[in-house]
């Protein structure tokens, strides 16, 4: 949907609001929508002859009341119109599929075609290439490549297999290579995709504490604002008694004053940051179980994030090769290329790589070559090349396969594996027959600008702990390197566990990431738990936020998005507060202008009439709110401070900005209402 067309729906969903019981649940609106009411039953009454003042007057007040509950409306309809425009995108999404459903999960057993509707949670279906999967389930058997572009918009295909982390599969995604046989985990209406488009619809009222603290306050400022301009009409008619002179304040000036002395700005647009706030992340590819998760992002001050792939990019790179027994630079990666040749593995490549990079060495395998693959019972590969075997591998394989051949590992081998594994490295033995020729050290290649944006985050008051499941040696290496805060090495599921609630315990809020079932009991426990939608089931029903693009790095876009939300809401909230200083200079003189002229003094601004000020102040009102939606639906721009500079900085942009706007706004509104001769 464009954005020309959320516009038109925002529009009619701003008139569908109006609804009384729609308005209730936001107080402030609610009595300025009361007041519009009164108003334009006092229009009627000036239209009628019986009126209090003239009917252009109350008429002006009231459209222009009528128009400020409108576009408080509006600011909220077009956050929520995005998010409705996704839901839309991902109803698009879903096909007439049927199945293949399967009587034992093995592809020989018997087979039958159903719809995907008729599917139930534990049903075991065959998908083979070229067929939608017709259901949300774990991968049984099989290995595929899927296209999962209509969920995450990423054209890359991605690997589904049985067992790890990488067996979740999701309906309505497409197998482009081979089979899998699929269990079902979801019954009709409870897949991820019904659950995303609930989580997507279901936004606009998903209130979180904060947010409801702050509407709390916003209503006590209402009702507070309220008894004094309940209090002001007797007292405007005693002082007329009293004075012998004037007349009395009328409903139609108090409604306006008390519409414009209440917190309308932040009241018309507060809605609209939340649902902004998760429509940032949604755009991002990112869904949240609710607002509160968005806002609990915003609250983090420790961020516990795996090292793999998140840290570091995944897989452990060749970053020396090391010659050994006199053999020359050249030769050791030569051998350790030619070893490698036939490595598929992320790091048998990157040795071929470093190798040509060194020496400029062809990437070719010789003719002739018998590649020997990796084993789990070797721990080792390479080649054979006209009688000549040269292997690669950890050391103690490499260092028995030397022996065996009457060889054995020198000394300064033996150095070099111990060098590189105290630097939390992993070594790598190469061996040309019965000489051991090189030692290849690889490393964790920690991700380009990750220290910067640790720093950023430091200066946010953001601790961060890296949890890896290696040695500590290794874990300090990198963590060093990487600059997190602090590590957790050789982590299972209860240290994690026991680390989230000691932070917790110490008044700390808790964001982590994880894709595995073994992550699932610390996803729970974490105030913000962000699950890869490549993971397990369970680690997604742990989650409060499920990352499409399974990218574990979002996690630090994700806290970034929570705190500018809070950030716009405080900043929002100051200019609100303040600009309504103004508004009782404009306001109060032209209220008991006739009764006590001496108030004149406080026409600072030197508006034209009572009912010029009156009407200028309720315009500006009004139009405040329209221009700050761009602000609220955008957020302010995110930067990262202390609380204290942040409290500074707003109320000196913001607190007077919304001092000094509303005096210029009105002044000018009364000149333009002075020059068209409406006042």
């Amino acid at each position: 949907m464009d954005q020309r067309s959320i516009l038109r729906r925002a529009v009619a969903d701003a008139f569908r609001k109006l609804d009384p019981r729609v308005q209730i649940k936001n107080p402030v609106m609610f009595t300025v929508e009361i007041g519009s009411v009164l108003t334009t039953v006092l229009f009627g009454q000036a239209l009628a002859g019986r009126g209090e003042a003239p009917a252009a007057f109350i008429g002006a007040v009231a459209f222009w009341l009528w128009f400020t509950v409108v576009f408080a409306n509006f600011a909220e309809a077009v956050a929520e119109g995005r998010g409705k425009a996704q839901a839309d995108a991902l109803r698009r999404t879903r096909h007439k599929t049927y199945a293949l459903r399967l009587a034992a999960p093995d592809p020989a057993a018997h087979t039958e075609r159903v719809p995907a509707s008729a599917l139930r949670k534990g049903d075991l279906v065959l998908v083979p290439a070229g067929e939608l999967i017709p259901a949300d389930g774990e991968v049984v058997q099989g290995i595929a490549s899927v296209d999962e572009s209509v969920i995450t918009g990423e054209s890359a295909p991605v690997i589904r297999e049985a067992g790890g982390d990488r067996s979740a599969v999701t309906g309505g995604t497409k197998v482009l290579s081979d089979w899998l046989i699929v269990r079902v985990t979801a019954n009709p209406g409870e897949t991820f995709l019904d659950r995303m488009i609930a989580l997507v619809e279901g936004a606009k009222r998903r209130r979180t504490p904060n947010e409801i603290a702050l509407s709390t306050l916003l209503a006590g400022f209402t009702i507070i604002f309220l008894l004094v301009v309940a209090t002001l009409l007797p007292f405007s008619l005693y002082s007329v008694q009293a004075a012998g002179r004037g007349s009395p304040v009328t409903l139609t000036v108090l409604v306006a004053l008390f519409v414009c002395l209440i917190p309308t700005t932040i009241g018309g647009l507060l809605s609209a940051i939340g649902i902004a706030g998760m429509d940032r992340l949604i755009r991002r590819n990112v869904i949240a179980t609710s607002g509160r998760a968005v806002e609990a992002a915003g609250d983090v001050d420790v961020l516990l994030l795996d090292k793999t792939g998140t840290i570091t990019l995944g897989n452990r790179q060749a970053a020396e090769i090391i010659p050994v027994n006199g053999v020359a630079p050249q030769e050791a990666a030569r051998l350790a290329q030619l070893s490698s040749l036939g490595d598929e593995t992320p790091e048998g490549r990157s040795i071929v790589v470093l190798a040509k990079r060194l020496h400029n060495l062809r990437e070719a395998l010789p003719a002739g070559a018998k590649v020997v693959p990796f084993t789990a019972q070797t721990r080792m590969s390479g080649v054979d090349l006209d009688g000549v075997a040269v292997r690669k591998g950890a050391p103690d394989a490499l260092e028995r396969w030397v022996v065996e051949r009457g060889g054995e590992m020198p000394a300064e081998a033996k150095a070099a594996v111990d060098r590189i594994a105290r630097a939390g490295g992993t070594p790598l033995v190469v061996a040309k027959d019965s000489t051991v020729v090189a030692v290849v050290h690889l490393k964790d290649i920690v991700k380009g600008g990750i220290r910067e944006r640790f720093t950023h985050l430091r200066r946010m008051g953001i601790r961060t702990i890296m949890i890896t499941g290696d040695n500590p040696v290794t874990a300090a290496a990198i963590a060093a390197e990487a600059g997190v805060d602090d590590f957790l090495a050789e982590a299972t599921p209860e240290a994690k566990l026991e680390l989230i609630r000691k932070e917790q315990a110490a008044g700390h809020m808790v964001a982590m990431t994880g894709d595995g079932t073994n992550d699932a009991p610390a996803l729970a426990q974490a105030d913000v738990a962000v699950a890869m939608n490549t993971g397990t089931q369970a680690a997604r029903e742990a989650a409060n936020m499920v990352d499409l693009d399974s990218n574990p790095t979002k996690l630090l876009d994700i806290v970034e998005i929570g705190k500018q939300m809070l950030m716009t809401r405080g900043a929002l909230t100051t200019f609100s507060i303040a600009n309504d200083v103004a508004k009782y200079f404009a306001i109060v003189p032209a209220a008991f202008a006739t009764v006590y002229p001496e108030l004149g003094a406080l026409n600072v601004m030197h508006l034209a009439t009572p009912e010029s000020a009156v009407l200028s102040a309720v315009i500006f009102n009004a139009l405040v709110i329209l221009a700050l939606v761009p602000l609220a639906l955008r957020g302010v721009q995110y930067r990262a401070v202390g609380a204290a500079r942040l409290l500074r900085d707003y109320l000196l942009v913001y607190g007077l900005g919304g001092l000094v706007a509303p005096f210029v706004g009105i002044k000018l509104i009364d000149l333009v209402l002075v020059a068209l001769g409406l006042v």
